[in-house]
């Protein structure tokens, strides 16, 4: 899987201010982010997955492979609290084109991590791509442990984790215990470089969206060994990273880009547009960060 080494880029799903998807935003996104980063996710949380329809993601996810412009590989995001719903999403989609399967850990139930253990196994024993895991505790409410993380593991269709429990501790006892093909991956932007000083294989990211050069120097950096100058790079990022999720992920993000005209700031309800505070404070940030 070193086809997924470096940055993933969580792309964000266009919307025209009719909250129809804006198909040729999402085309100029694609070709914006393919400067810097090594793989696209394709409807994670970012993309706003849980308000678009299963026919919309299907036919996102067939737009991104045909518009493809450096026919990077290509991470699909299929995740529920309900497993039976997702063995189904996998059945009926088309997976052709797709590098691997990025599923998040059952949310809202909170199970137990033999709960989790069987929801990923039946998962990963129906997908016809490897599967990464997804830990966000922030956003799940249950924690994807170290020992059920290396638990799974030793599943051969599960080929690595998403990390954003932000848990240092935990990242290491699942570096220090994993398969050696196991991939552990940052799923916090600022945590990159520190996943990558202990043999972390990137990140997926939010700001890769707006700055994948960024991205690409960071990894070039910690690829070298220079640790210090992948630090300095993403530190350039540091201010702007907390106000992208003030409001909602990807709320700030969209506004971002709007301001670079790569697509409009539209969300979906239940979420809003970037409140005038948080504008103005995103565009002092961008300006610095141009400096």
């Amino acid at each position: 899987m070193k086809k997924l080494f470096g940055t993933g880029v969580a792309l964000v799903t266009p919307f025209t201010e009719s909250l129809e998807i804006d198909y040729k935003a999402l085309k100029k996104l694609l070709t914006h982010t393919a400067k810097g980063v090594d793989y696209y996710v394709v409807m994670g949380t970012t993309g706003e997955s849980v308000t678009c329809t299963e026919e919309e993601k299907a036919s996102i996810l067939e737009f991104v492979k045909q518009n493809n412009p450096k026919k990077l590989p290509i991470v699909y995001g299929i995740g529920s609290n309900n497993t039976s719903a997702v063995l189904q999403s996998i059945k009926e989609a088309d997976l052709k084109g797709v590098d691997a399967l990025l599923s998040v850990s059952p949310y809202y139930n909170k199970p137990s991590q033999e709960g989790i253990v069987k929801h990923f196994e039946a998962i990963a024993d129906a997908s016809p791509v490897p599967v990464l895991l997804y830990n966000v505790p922030g956003r799940t409410a249950s924690n994807l442990t170290a020992e059920t993380t290396l638990r799974l593991a030793a599943h051969p269709n599960i080929v690595g984790t998403k990390e954003a429990s932000g848990n240092l501790e935990q990242c290491m006892r699942i570096m220090r215990d994993k398969p050696r093909d196991f991939m552990l991956i940052s799923g916090d932007d600022m945590m990159t470089v520190t996943l990558y000083s202990m043999g972390g294989k990137g990140v997926i990211s939010v700001l890769a969206n707006a700055y994948p050069g960024i991205f690409q120097k960071v990894k070039v950096s910690a690829d070298s060994g220079n640790m210090a100058k992948a630090t300095l790079e993403l530190a350039k990022l540091l201010d702007i990273n907390g106000p992208m999720y003030e409001e909602g992920n990807p709320v700030g993000v969209k506004y971002l880009l709007s301001k670079m005209g790569v697509c409009g700031e539209t969300v979906r309800l239940p979420l809003s547009a970037a409140s005038d505070g948080l504008k103005t404070k995103i565009n002092r940030l961008a300006e610095a960060i141009k400096k």
